[in-house]
């Protein structure tokens, strides 16, 4: 697939303007990598003599302006443009290179092309002069150049029936990352698949385990570290370097059937399903303050809830404004209802810690305040045992409020505590999965709304709408679509 890069050059550091220049066009026109310079074409000048007179037209740009060349200064943008191995000939990418130079400079700068086939893949290189040929402008970079060659070198690419990264990533990711699930195999992931296959033989000892893995193209290295060589390989892969379940002794322990090694199993891709969400009431905002630029955000971002929500409701069949509003309210209700269930297992919880609490302090504390009352509740006893009475109060305040006449054991309180933890925990997933839900149908409950002029304000329900009014609801709209 065709990509397209832009690169600006600047001076190398520690040599001069000509230096650099020519170094640059030299690399690009290497005979050995364009056919001895078949694969070259300039435009302003000479192959030859294209980085004199480069320097030239920056030395008329001097005397035009009066201004001496920055040392940061760009001399030189590359543009680089690769192709998809063995879709493309050199002559037709070095016409396409031409014809985007062409498009990007206008005819103003002066630029070599030159393509390059000593790699896998054919690529062209395209290098331009930043000064204009008539001496009195420089092309400056802008924000989002690189996007807008990309499109051009596109457009150029289609027309002549070739593929394109459709959606090209950005940033500074590692060339493997960006390739993904599409990324070949690692010779160690390959070595791995290949000692699984041979277990799966059940081999009867190690000798012949190693018989199947040279059946296979790998060659075998023993000693303190046994390695691997594959058929590609240059180098041994030592077993140690694979991941932990593949040293030696791991696999003469499998194939003593003292343990299981499971093939590698590819782990998925986590991708978190994209959400409904509200749409931005533009008016409020406007109301508010908010300036063109968020108007033409919230135009771009209302447009993509809209078609996310109706993917939503096509995906649950709720294409009826009745039925959806109807959905939304039974997984509301089921929603309070798991969520009552887990405070109350919560709230018990609370008490039974309390409880115990209190049961222990009530025990530690009660010698101390038998001890205080058989001497008359005297002061002086409070002044030296006041924690432990105040204690032994706080217990039999408690008592009294939960209406304990007969303390539960410690035992019979562990299990009830552990019985209501264990029923919060059955509760949960299936609280968080009506929780999201029920998040998913409000907001799309209320996008339609707005979008078809219900003016209908969403409130936080306790309990299911009487089924007049659900019939009112249904009566007065029709499908969605």
């Amino acid at each position: 697939m065709a990509t397209t890069r832009l690169i600006p050059m600047h001076k190398i550091k520690n040599q001069s303007v000509s230096y650099t220049i020519q170094e640059r066009i030299d690399y690009a026109t290497n005979s050995v990598k364009t056919l001895g310079m078949e694969l070259v074409t300039a435009y302003g000048c000479d192959p030859a003599t294209a980085a004199n007179e480069m320097r030239m037209t920056k030395r008329a740009y001097a005397d035009y302006t009066g201004r001496e060349m920055p040392k940061n200064d760009v001399l030189l943008y590359q543009i680089r443009q690769s192709f998809k191995p063995g879709e493309i000939t050199p002559e037709l990418a070095q016409k396409i290179g031409y014809e985007t130079a062409m498009s990007w400079t206008k005819g103003k700068h002066q630029f070599i092309v030159a393509t390059h086939i000593d790699r896998a893949h054919i690529h062209t290189h395209i290098i331009y002069n930043s000064t204009c040929m008539d001496g009195k402008h420089k092309y400056r970079n802008f924000l989002g150049s690189s996007f807008a060659l990309r499109r051009a070198s596109d457009k150029l690419c289609l027309e002549n029936n070739l593929s394109i990264v459709e959606e090209p990533k950005t940033g500074t990711t590692h060339y493997g990352k960006w390739l993904g699930n599409k990324k070949p195999p690692s010779f160690q992931k390959k070595l791995r698949m290949a000692i699984d296959a041979a277990l799966a033989e059940k081999p009867k000892d190690y000798q012949a385990f190693l018989k199947l893995m040279d059946d296979a193209g790998y060659e075998y290295k023993a000693g303190k570290q046994p390695a691997f060589k594959g058929p590609e390989q240059k180098k041994f892969t030592r077993l140690r370097s694979l991941k932990e379940g593949y040293s030696e002794g791991d696999i003469r322990a499998v194939i003593m059937g003292e343990r299981q090694l499971s093939p590698e199993q590819k782990k998925a891709k986590n991708i978190q399903p994209q959400r409904v969400n509200l749409l931005v009431d533009i008016q409020a905002k406007l109301a508010e303050g908010k300036g063109a630029g968020y108007v033409r955000w919230a135009r771009g971002f209302n447009l993509k809830q809209m078609a996310q929500t109706l993917n939503f409701l096509m995906e649950h069949r709720l294409l009826d404004y009745g039925t959806l509003c109807k959905k939304t309210d039974e997984v509301t209700t089921r929603f309070h209802e798991l969520s009552g269930q887990i405070k109350a297992a919560d709230t018990r919880m609370a008490e039974l810690n309390t409880l115990r609490k209190h049961i222990i302090n009530y025990a530690k504390t009660r010698e101390v305040y038998v001890a205080y009352r058989r001497t008359g509740y005297s002061k002086k006893f409070l002044a030296e045992h006041g924690r432990d009475i105040l204690l032994h109060k706080a217990a039999k305040k408690t008592f009294d409020e939960m209406g304990i006449k007969k303390f539960p054991t410690m035992k019979s309180i562990q299990a009830e505590y552990a019985g209501s933890l264990a029923e919060k925990k059955k509760l949960y997933p299936e609280y968080s999965a009506v929780r999201q839900e029920m998040k998913d149908l409000q907001m799309a409950r209320a996008n339609v709304a707005r979008l078809l002029g219900y003016e209908e304000k969403e409130k936080k329900k306790e309990s299911r709408e009487t089924p007049e009014k659900e019939k009112e609801t249904t009566n007065r709209t029709g499908p969605l679509l």
